[in-house]
This record gives C-alpha cells, sequence and structure tokens, in this order.
C-alpha cells in the first residue's frame, strides 16, 4: 500500500466513522417528559403531566417539538449533546433564575448518552424560563 492510498483509506475510516456516529446519535429521534410542575417552554405555560417529544434535524442542531397527546404544543430550535454518564430514568435539568423561577435546561434521557438542551431566553431561539 503506497502512502496516497493510505491516506485515502484513513480517510474513508474517518468519513465512516464519522457517518456512524451521526447516525446513531440521531437514530432515536422519541423520548418523553413528565413535568410535575407547570412550566413555561420557548414562551409557552406546560401544565403539569406527560409529554412527548420528538426532535428532527442533522447534527446536534434540532428542532424539537413537544406534543401533549398528538397535539404539538411548542416547537424550538433544541441541540443535542452527548452525557458521558446515562441517567436511569427520564429527567429534566432546571436552573433557578433571579426572579426564582425556574428555566428548563436539559433533558436527560433513561440509557442513552444523548441529552437535549433546551435554549435559555434569549439564546438562539424561543425558550424561556420553566418552573418543575
Amino acid at each position: 500500500m503506497n502512502a496516497k492510498s493510505g491516506l485515502t483509506l484513513k480517510g474513508t475510516l474517518l468519513a465512516a466513522v464519522v457517518l456512524f456516529a451521526a447516525t446513531t446519535f440521531a437514530a432515536s429521534n422519541k423520548g418523553s417528559l413528565e413535568l410535575r410542575h407547570p412550566a413555561s417552554v420557548a414562551g409557552k405555560q406546560l401544565a403539569s403531566g406527560n409529554y412527548t417529544l420528538r426532535w428532527e434535524g442533522t447534527g446536534d442542531q434540532v428542532e424539537l417539538k413537544v406534543y401533549h397527546g398528538k397535539d404539538v404544543v411548542i416547537s424550538t430550535p433544541a441541540r443535542l449533546v452527548q452525557v458521558e454518564h446515562p441517567t436511569s430514568n427520564n429527567s429534566a435539568v432546571v436552573n433557578t433564575n433571579p426572579d426564582g423561577s425556574q428555566s428548563l435546561s436539559q433533558i436527560r434521557f433513561s440509557g442513552k448518552h444523548y441529552a437535549i438542551e433546551v435554549p435559555a431566553a434569549g439564546e438562539g431561539g424561543s425558550g424561556s424560563a420553566a418552573s418543575r
């Protein structure tokens, strides 16, 4: 094997690994979220209850849709991020704002090595304060 074909093989392998990782990362595009308290997400107040989440996009930038039953109640840009240690249950990460409200910042999925980051108010998208 000459140097040129070795570089081509390495480039092909790298592309295959990146493609596999991107495909695996986006393969499961559905999850669920239970809100124990009302929450404002993407400028809309959600009542406590169970919601279905679906997202579409390539790479880490996705469009997150939150469903209550069959109805889409929120659609907002979001970002898929890798997590080192998967959680044992679906969970939401919330931040407390200076005014005492809470902002939904991340949704983690049971057994998955990825999470969805929801933009805070004023960060690329229409995310807003949330309470849990």
